[in-house]
């Protein structure tokens, strides 16, 4: 089990119900799953391309990637529906909360120029939406072994009612939230 899961069942529970006023256990919010998404627009030219993002995203997650197709033909992009343009992992339970503990610990802090992350990335329903510009900061990825630096979107599902909620619970797991520049 995962020291962040042991950690949240105990004091991140205590400090939101204080800080909320929760009258029951079960309106605590907790983080209900992780999803990484992984764009490859260039895969409508080359399939390699493709594989080798999912062999990363496989790699990060320690789980199987799921490939996303288009949904709609787009001309301008030179895309046609149902073509292969990304892929995706969803993470939930155990997996979830160490990849959170990694994302956290190790591979934030491994960013050039690293001053926080966004705390305004919220979606309005206690989502949050980080981006990553390089698939490098992960500890698992061999420099050496990469063809192309790819980003990725990493989105965090509470189950936070608000923002403000959503911002508390993942404060209290340590995400480390950028000061606001006065």
């Amino acid at each position: 089990m995962s020291r962040l899961k042991d950690t949240y069942t105990n004091e991140i529970v205590a400090a939101l119900t204080k800080k909320f006023g929760y009258k029951n256990i079960m309106e605590v919010p907790k983080i209900d799953k992780i999803v990484i998404n992984m764009g490859v627009g260039e895969a409508k030219d080359n399939a390699k391309l493709l594989e080798s993002a999912v062999s990363d995203m496989e790699t990060i997650t320690g789980q199987k990637a799921v490939i996303t197709r288009a949904k709609n033909s787009i001309a301008n992009f030179k895309i046609r529906e149902n073509q292969a343009i990304g892929c995706k992992t969803t993470l939930r339970g155990d997996k979830m909360y160490e990849f959170l503990d990694r994302l956290i610990n190790l591979a934030l802090p491994r960013v050039r120029d690293f001053r926080g992350v966004n705390p305004n990335a919220f979606d309005g329903r206690g989502n949050y939406a980080l981006g990553i510009k390089e698939q490098l900061i992960f500890p698992e990825i061999e420099y050496d072994k990469i063809d192309k630096v790819r980003g990725m979107d990493v989105i965090i599902v509470t189950t936070a009612k608000t923002d403000e909620e959503a911002r508390e619970l993942l404060t209290l797991f340590n995400m480390p939230f950028a000061k606001a520049s006065a």
